[in-house]
């Protein structure tokens, strides 16, 4: 019994060494190279040069070696990604493609909405981890086109640093509703606003030879029901709405790669959606980059994936299988002519880029630089939207006073908390993270200041605090357990979906159920209400919410989203003034939830309608609580002289007007101007107006600038489904040029086009 049990003994050490051999590797996981050995192949600097390349090396492959470019890399490997997300909070990269024999390397996936997510332990000085900025929504909210290439360009550089030359970035998916999990992950509820953010993205990470793949393709809008929701939709909807911001990217971007999503279109899944992935893709739009999928659950079908155009699935290897692949083509169901194009499309891509001169080297010392740091701290500040200032005896509430001695309460469960946002796929790990209270308190540090942090356990003692104090900042709003990317099997979600609700206890992540803060947040808020008059409700969260409940009844609100890892220094320059807020709502907030289109989260239909945002509250005569592209400043910003430079033209021309913008206020400060068109003469349904085209301008206190504004014909058709094709109509329209979308903020003008 003795010997059996020592047996048994010695087995078990064997298991458990083995075991923790295995846990070692995977935790200390191969790096692969994924720069090309550019002696080894001849230049290519033309098309034409890199078609013979790729179809060279196409040729020398085997039918396996072919097979092995279709996806991630195998199960095994996936093992390796798995394990470290579960048990040590890392994400390793992703590697598909590459073939030693012929000196191609593989390719590394890593995500990166607002920084590069997977990246191996690299000390750089005293500093661990990578730069983290403001989530996109937040980058959105800044109408900062330019200030986004910078944002990518030190996402890109960093990614090339940490070995990375392929992202799932940026998120181009619309804000249908507002209670949409990965809100935060997106820029605007509008599709032009959308397109010009995540144009600027791709090209700041193409920039730096690093792959983009816009995600994800197309029309989720929706997370909880992801995986199984089938999304109707009309074809002018489609055309109009959904589709403009990637074909944006595609035909203005050259994007590298899309991802398809995981949600069906027409009752196809996006991954096996012929129309969406050739017809429209590839065939209307010249798409020639490649198309993976979403990642374990975005493929179904094999043969029907490779007929539909999907080139490779990810993360491993589960769907597009050597069998299943090898038999299709023997019972004729595809061809390896087939299997060619979609191998053609993806290593000419990656060809394209691996070979490409670099327009800088790549040390660890650019991850997480000073002036990378101050860029986050710049970008949140840009981003911040201040809703609310009311005038308390004669003053706004904001910006607070910089006198000395006075007491500072920053109260609420969020002031002290590390809260970048999401925690699935957009997670990043940075050096530190300025919370809320940690930005006002060093603030006031140099004021002399007493700064009080109050976790709101107690209302009573928050109340009396915020009573006696000077000023008052109460942090409110969500975190990754409320909002974020919803981490639930497919086999859950379906069962969810058709039961209509959650069927298991709460998870991290997900849709909103409710647009209403947190049941403590809103009776924290009401306590405190009218306990000061210097009192700000400071809106932490990556989408619009409900503030009917409580907006009457305090002086000031800002929204500070999640503002990245310098967002309490950020915080803290808005509030005492050293920065003048310029951000703008990318959304409309709505009084009431029941005036945005029906939502909800579990289902296994939802219809997507021509009109949400603006259009709807626009087309339905419905009064916003806040419009889309509004926000307050320190200054005060006046509109004149909007004039129709081309009141005339065809519809190969382009729309020019220029409108003359006045700070009237004391201090510098920067303003969003914004610019609609109006179909009121349209012989079809069409929104009342649409952006299509913005700027941002400095301006100086007392300065005016003169500010031109184009907009191409083009930009103003519609979508035929009849003749399948764009049309501009010959008729009078009108341009709106202002603050916001709101008709009272608007000048207007008329044009022709004939």
């Amino acid at each position: 019994m003795k010997k059996t049990l020592r047996i048994i003994g010695y087995i078990l050490l064997v298991l458990l060494l083995l075991m923790a051999v295995m846990l070692y590797n995977i935790y200390d996981y191969t790096e692969h190279s994924v720069e090309f050995d550019k002696t080894k192949f001849a230049s290519v600097q033309t098309n034409e040069k890199l078609d013979q390349l790729t179809h060279s090396l196409l040729k020398q492959m085997s039918l396996d070696e072919k097979i092995q470019q279709l996806y991630g890399r195998p199960l095994s490997d996936g093992m390796t990604l798995v394990i470290n997300g579960l048990l040590f909070g890392r994400t390793p990269p992703v590697y598909g493609g590459g073939n030693e024999r012929l000196n191609i390397p593989p390719y590394a996936f890593s995500d990166g909405p607002r920084g590069v997510r997977a990246n191996k332990e690299r000390t750089v000085g005293d500093k661990l981890g990578v730069t983290s900025f403001p989530v996109s929504m937040a980058r959105g909210a800044s109408w900062d086109v330019e200030l986004e290439g910078q944002i990518y360009d030190v996402i890109g550089k960093e990614m090339r640093a940490s070995g990375i030359n392929y992202t799932g970035t940026p998120t181009i998916n619309l804000l249908r509703h507002p209670g949409w999990g990965r809100a935060q992950e997106a820029y605007s509820e509008d599709p032009w606003l959308m397109g010009e953010f995540g144009l600027a993205a791709v090209n700041a990470l193409q920039h730096h030879n690093v792959m983009s793949c816009a995600k994800h393709f197309a029309l989720n809008s929706i997370e909880n029901s992801r995986f199984v929701v089938d999304v109707e939709v009309d074809e002018r909807t489609l055309r109009e709405v959904y589709l403009p911001h990637f074909k944006k990217v595609v035909q203005e971007g050259n994007v590298a790669s899309l991802m398809s999503s995981y949600n069906k279109v027409l009752g196809e899944y996006a991954g096996n959606n012929h129309y969406l992935l050739t017809d429209i893709l590839r065939d209307e739009w010249g798409f020639e980059g490649f198309v993976s999928s979403d990642w374990f659950y975005g493929t179904h079908d094999a043969i029907a994936s490779i007929q539909a155009g999907l080139n490779v699935e990810m993360p491993y290897q589960k769907v597009y299988l050597n069998e299943t692949i090898e038999q299709g083509i023997k019972d004729g169901e595809i061809t390896e002519a087939q299997i060619d194009e979609l191998v053609f499309d993806t290593l000419r891509t990656q060809l394209k880029f691996g070979l490409a001169n670099d327009p800088m080297a790549y040390p660890d010392s650019i991850i997480a630089a000073p002036d990378s740091i101050e860029l986050t701290r710049i970008a949140a500040e840009k981003s911040m939207v201040l809703l609310k200032n009311s005038k308390i005896r004669n003053n706004n509430v904001l910006p607070f006073s910089k006198k000395e001695n006075q007491t500072v309460a920053v109260i609420g469960r969020l002031a002290d908390m590390e809260n970048l946002g999401d925690t699935g796929s957009s997670k990043t790990t940075e050096p530190y993270v300025v919370t809320p209270f940690e930005g006002i308190r060093d603030y006031n540090k140099k004021l002399g200041n007493k700064v009080v942090l109050d976790d709101a356990s107690d209302l009573s003692a928050s109340k009396k605090l915020a009573q006696n104090a000077d000023q008052v900042i109460v942090v409110v709003g969500y975190t990754h357990v409320e909002e974020g990317e919803f981490l639930l099997s497919s086999e859950e979600a379906n069962k969810a979906a058709k039961l209509g609700k959650r069927t298991g206890p709460k998870t991290d992540g997900g849709d909103r159920e409710s647009l209403k803060l947190n049941p403590e947040d809103e009776a924290l808020i009401q306590a405190l209400a009218k306990t000061n008059d210097n009192l700000v409700v400071v809106y932490v969260g990556g989408s619009a919410i409900d503030l009917s409940a409580w907006d009457s009844q305090v002086p000031a609100i800002l929204f500070s989203w999640y503002s990245g890892m310098e967002g309490g220094n950020a915080l803290a320059n808005i509030l005492y003034g050293d920065v003048n807020p310029s951000g703008k709502l990318p959304f409309s907030i709505a009084q009431q939830e029941s005036d945005y289109p029906y939502f909800t989260p579990y289902t296994e239909k939802i219809t997507y309608g021509y009109y949400h945002g603006y259009t709807l509250f626009d087309k339905e005569n419905i009064k916003p609580a806040y419009p889309f592209g509004f926000g307050l400043s320190y200054s005060q910003y006046d509109y004149t002289e909007l004039v129709v430079n081309t009141p005339e033209f065809t519809e190969t021309d382009t729309l020019n007007v220029s409108v003359t913008v006045t700070n009237n206020g004391q201090v510098a400060g920067e303003e969003v101007v914004q610019l609609y068109l109006g179909f009121d003469n349209s012989a079809v349904d069409r929104p009342v107006k649409l952006l299509r085209a913005f700027d941002k301008v400095h301006l100086e206190a007392s300065e005016s600038k003169t500010v031109n504004l184009t907009v191409k014909a083009k930009d103003m058709a519609w979508y035929n489904p009849e003749s399948k094709a764009w049309q501009v109509e010959k008729m009078t329209y009108q341009v709106h040029v202002g603050a916001s979308s709101a008709k009272k903020d608007l000048l207007m003008a008329e044009f022709s086009v004939h």
